[in-house]
């Protein structure tokens, strides 16, 4: 089996590439604030803050 592109950074490297992806979208970083407010993790209080619909927000949740 070959080697992923993955293998080829460091550890450290590839967190905060993981850490810049669930960054990467406007939505994740105003849930991300709203939460940082609220201090709870409610979907459906995010649903009602935000302009987007619930599966919208629970994909973002996940990623």
């Amino acid at each position: 089996m070959g080697a992923t592109k993955t293998d080829h950074f460091t550890k450290q490297q590839n967190q905060i590439a993981i850490i810049a992806k669930a960054l990467g979208h406007p939505a994740r970083i105003a849930i991300i604030e709203y939460l940082l407010k609220v201090n709870t993790c409610i979907c459906s209080d995010i649903v009602d803050e935000l302009p987007l619909a619930q599966p919208t927000v629970s994909q973002h949740l996940k990623e």
